[in-house]
Formats: structure tokens, C-alpha cells, sequence
């Protein structure tokens, strides 16, 4: 990381300010810059010009200090030091400083982290003591439907009882599992077996009423190193979604090829790019309108009356976990799908 360096006289002419200063500060170096007051080259920075100011007003300088400078969205940490002769006289002044806005990026990300992390412990903690009431309540409305058996009101009533505290129970369970890191099971499998698991699994999360599914499986797909049953739920979910937006009639095809991954290009032409395997599932519903194509990953983000808003964020989650990619396309015409995971992968057993 290389230091911006400015250096000015006691009556505040500019001696010095290297290439790293101007860059920090967003400035372009102009002939004849040195010699002029720094107040008017750095005129568009006036917290920079109250420290340097500062540099013959107080008695002890700052040795290290952090400036924000709010126009850039930028923190610098600096030392500010007097320049004397030999007498003793100071008769200009030098600053040394660093662009810390990675840094301090860095580190908030890792305190949002922790915050995240707490905020994880307590939705865990929150959801595991409402599992409990919520299955007695379905048990207790069950067994009341057998003393009311004659009244068709009560009946209707506690029918909606139990739906509701399952609906509620399936939503505790979807924030469980989104809160909870991500414990991979690794092993070698064959994504043709997982999609086909994955179609029959589907018809017991929604209705898929008339709706035809197409498989198409390319005959060369490599085994790919994952888990068979988180890989099983990405897919279950994604085609649940298809049901869903088809409202009981329409066609989804789903297809699976090799690829292989665009993150750059072989080293002098001798290493190939990763072998990836690109699961395709494409629908001809509706499609989701383009301004929320961009949220849908979104935590308790939903269009549904009574979605929870995490089915697709725990996709993406356990997606990232294999070191692979989602991404979403969509029209008037429908809505395509597209997960693409790494036949080897480098992925921990937690994420």
C-alpha cells in the first residue's frame, strides 16, 4: 500500500504532493500546483485543508489519526509531523498517509459478520421454542375435530386452525435451516440422479396439478463432488417455485450439460478452464417482473400471500456453499433457472 505524501512551507505554499495524494483525493495534478497555497489546490477537500492548517495551531500533532472524507466515501489514516531548522524553527509541515477504505470495508464487513452470527444464534433459539407450541396446537385442534364431528362450522374452523399453525411451523423450520451454517456432506455424485429425485420430491411441496415436466440429461455428465441432499432441496425448491408461478397447467423442462466456468482464462493455454455442470430449469409461466428479479434471492423477500420469503435465499446459500452460481432469466414468456457447480470442488464441510 503506497503512502500520499504532501508537504508545504509555513506561509502554506505547496513543496510537495506525489502521484498517491492526488489519486486519494480524487485530484488531477495541474502545472504550476506546487508553489500555489495548498487551501486553493486542495480547495475541494476542506477537511484536508483543516489538518494541514492545524499543523502550526496545536502544540501536539496527531501521530496516528483517521480522516473521513465524505464526498469520496473514502477513510484515510495519517500522521501530520512539523519540518524545523536548525534553530529549532518549524518552518513547514509534512503529512504521510494511507487510503484505509478497504480496510475499513474489511472490517465491517467482519463486524456485520459477528452481528449476523448473533442475530442467527437468537432466530435459532426463537424458532426451536415456537416448533413446540405450534405442534400442540395442531394436535389440540385435532383432537377437538373429533368432539365436534356434527358441527360443520366448528369443523371448518379448526381445519383452519391446523393449516395455519402448519403453515406457520413449515415457516419456522425454512428459518432454520436459513440460519444455520451449512454443514456439507461431500461426496461423489450423479446430478442426473439428484434432479430425478428432486422431480418426484417436488410433487409433495406444491401442486403441480396438469403442469408437464421434461428431463433432458446430457449422456456425458460427469460425477460432480457434492451433497446429494442439499443439492436435492436446491432443485426440489426451484421446481416447487415453476408450480407454483404456472398455477397448474404449463411445462417445465429441465436440462443438465457440461460447461465449463467463465472465471478466466487458462494459464498460457496449458490449464483448462473448471469443468462445471450447468443445470438449466425453464418454465413458460408468466415470468417475474424485471424490477425484482435482482430481490428474489432477498431474505423475506416474497410475492406470495403466504410465502416466507426464504426458499430461494436458502437455494443461493447452499449454491455459494458448493462454490457454484444461480442466476435468474426471465420475460414475458417465462422464467429460466440456471445453477452451475463445479464438478471438483474446494468447498469446506462448513459455510
Amino acid at each position: 500500500m503506497r503512502n500520499g505524501v504532501i508537504a508545504f512551507r509555513r506561509d502554506g505554499t505547496l513543496a510537495l504532493m506525489n502521484d498517491e495524494a492526488y489519486r486519494i483525493f480524487g485530484l488531477t495534478r495541474q502545472p504550476g500546483d506546487l508553489g500555489r497555497l495548498f487551501a486553493e489546490v486542495l480547495r475541494d477537500r476542506p477537511a484536508v485543508i483543516r489538518v494541514l492548517a492545524s499543523a502550526f495551531e496545536l502544540s501536539h500533532l496527531p501521530n496516528r489519526a483517521e480522516l473521513r472524507l465524505k464526498d469520496l466515501d473514502r477513510v484515510i489514516g495519517y500522521t501530520l509531523s512539523q519540518v524545523k531548522d536548525d534553530g529549532g524553527r518549524a518552518i513547514g509541515a509534512v503529512m504521510f498517509f494511507k487510503d484505509l477504505t478497504q480496510v475499513e470495508q474489511l472490517e465491517e464487513r467482519e463486524r456485520l459478520r459477528d452481528r449476523l452470527a448473533s442475530l442467527g444464534e437468537m432466530a435459532a433459539g426463537i424458532a426451536h421454542e415456537l416448533k413446540n407450541p405450534l405442534a400442540g396446537i395442531e394436535v389440540m385442534a385435532g383432537l377437538l375435530r373429533r368432539q365436534v364431528p356434527d358441527s360443520t362450522d366448528a369443523q371448518s374452523l379448526l381445519a383452519d386452525i391446523i393449516s395455519e399453525a402448519k403453515l406457520a411451523n413449515a415457516i419456522v423450520v425454512e428459518m432454520l435451516e436459513f440460519v444455520r451454517p451449512i454443514r456439507l456432506q461431500v461426496e461423489r455424485t450423479h446430478v442426473a440422479e439428484v434432479i430425478h429425485q428432486a422431480v418426484t420430491m417436488a410433487d409433495t411441496k406444491a401442486p403441480r396439478g396438469a403442469v408437464s415436466v421434461n428431463v433432458a440429461m446430457a449422456s456425458d455428465l460427469p460425477v460432480i463432488d457434492g451433497d446429494q441432499h442439499q443439492l436435492c432441496q436446491v432443485f426440489v425448491n426451484l421446481l416447487a417455485n415453476a408450480f407454483e408461478a404456472l398455477d397448474g397447467s404449463g411445462h417445465i423442462t429441465i436440462s443438465a450439460a457440461t460447461g465449463t466456468s467463465d472465471e478466466g482464462p487458462a494459464l498460457a493455454g496449458v490449464e483448462p478452464p473448471a469443468a462445471t455442470v450447468v443445470v438449466d430449469i425453464l418454465d413458460d409461466g408468466p415470468g417475474v417482473p424485471a424490477d425484482l428479479t435482482d430481490k428474489i434471492f432477498d431474505p423475506f423477500f416474497t410475492t406470495k400471500p403466504q410465502g416466507s420469503g426464504l426458499g430461494l435465499a436458502i437455494v443461493r446459500k447452499i449454491v455459494d456453499a458448493h462454490d457454484g452460481r444461480i442466476d435468474v432469466n426471465s420475460s414475458g414468456a417465462g422464467t429460466r433457472f440456471r445453477v452451475t457447480l463445479p464438478v471438483s470442488s474446494t468447498t469446506g464441510w462448513i459455510k
